[in-house]
């Protein structure tokens, strides 16, 4: 090997090491420190460009969420609101570089809903049960840890945790009202082709599906033993110092008996209502977390082992892991960024995107879904 390599590796490492060493985390209600884009290289009006983009792209639906629920799932037959709404704000959304505030936009500190961003808070809450021990691997068959019939059967008792985690499960039933097959319907046939359709083998096809990630976070619950957002408080929230402020709901009729008591199930997302209600800032705490694998200064709240499992492509979609978006080569890839770039999406136009390449969080709130590409191509810009 050359001398000249020999160094630029070396080179490389020490300024990998000293870019997270030098990553700011905020402390509880302490103010975000805001550093101008130029410190970093960065142009500042370039990545104004992308602010003012993202803030002239408002989605389209009804700032009236329990109309926008309706009219965006309007196919899905019996589809109702089972969970609290709210109505929302206008576009938001924060820019951190090593940790750091260098864009902003609208009303940080506002909470709304987040809708199936929440996925990727559940799939957290499984990483945190695994690095415990809880549940031994996600590989393991959901019978082994739920007997109450919920996984009986000769297709769902094959149904392991990954397959959840990955949505590819293609669990067959009904939970809280709701029947898997009649959620999110395919555009072809009717009812009696979605109800009596054949079963995909688990493992082999992706399907978008909240009764199934419901079914996920009713697991979790019952391996847990406590509400699940206890749980998020106590390992996570409060240790990124996330404020007081944002809350993890689930369906009205969603209550399972634990150890004698009832408990609330919460849900996946915000499809039929409910899901976690968040600011902008506390989102960000998230993603920075995650930008971090897993570590909020000295303290490693969830494993890198962990982080690297959900974030590896699943067989049949190679733009999904474990409830997190992914930027592999497929219909998804959003080009110029890295294939190790990373990201939680929901409804309206919420995502959290985390980019280890260039030490980046993005959070927007109420972005038209379909232009985060533009959006980020002009960020890219900036850079």
């Amino acid at each position: 090997m050359k001398k000249g390599l020999i160094y630029l590796i070396a080179l490389s490492t020490t300024l990998n090491v000293f870019s997270q060493e030098t990553r700011y985390f905020p402390e509880r209600n302490a103010d975000w420190v805001i550093k101008s884009p130029t410190e970093f290289s960065i142009n500042e009006s370039a990545l104004q460009k992308a602010v003012t983009f993202a803030m002239n792209n408002e989605y389209s639906g009804s700032r009236d969420l329990r109309i926008a629920i309706l009219k965006g799932f309007e196919r899905e037959p019996f589809h109702e609101i089972l969970g609290p709404t709210k109505k929302r704000g206008g576009p938001a959304g924060v820019i951190l570089k090593n940790g750091y505030v260098i864009a902003s936009w609208g009303d940080t500190k506002r909470v709304d809903m987040t809708f199936s961003v929440t996925k990727s808070f559940l799939s957290t809450v499984a990483g945190l049960a695994e690095d415990r021990g809880i549940i031994e691997d996600t590989s393991d068959k959901m019978g082994q840890y739920i007997w109450d019939g919920t996984f009986d059967g000769a297709h769902n008792s094959k149904i392991s945790w990954e397959h959840l985690l990955q949505q590819n499960s293609d669990w067959s039933g009904e939970l809280w009202g709701g029947k898997d097959w009649a959620d999110r319907p395919p555009r072809e046939g009717g009812l009696d082709d979605w109800k009596f359709r054949k079963l995909n083998e688990p493992g082999t096809v992706m399907e978008y599906n909240d009764v199934r990630v419901n079914l996920l976070a009713y697991s979790l619950t019952h391996v847990w033993r406590k509400p699940l957002p206890a749980v998020l408080k106590e390992h996570l929230m409060d240790k990124i110092g996330a404020s007081t402020t944002w809350r993890w709901f689930g369906y009205e009729n969603a209550w399972t008996e634990v150890d004698g008591v009832d408990v609330k199930s919460v849900t996946g997302g915000g499809h039929s209502g409910g899901g976690i209600f968040i600011n902008t800032e506390d989102m960000a705490r998230f993603g920075l977390l995650f930008l971090n694998e897993g570590k909020w200064n000295n303290d490693q709240l969830i494993s890198q082992r962990w982080i690297k499992k959900a974030t590896a492509a699943s067989t049949p979609n190679p733009n999904y892991g474990y409830l997190w978006w992914l930027n592999k080569k497929g219909d998804r890839h959003v080009e110029g960024w890295s294939e190790d770039l990373y990201y939680a999406a929901g409804f309206g136009g919420n995502f959290i995107v985390i980019d280890k390449e260039h030490d980046l969080v993005m959070v927007t709130r109420w972005l038209e879904p379909g232009k985060l590409e533009d959006f980020m191509t002009l960020v890219l810009e900036a850079l």
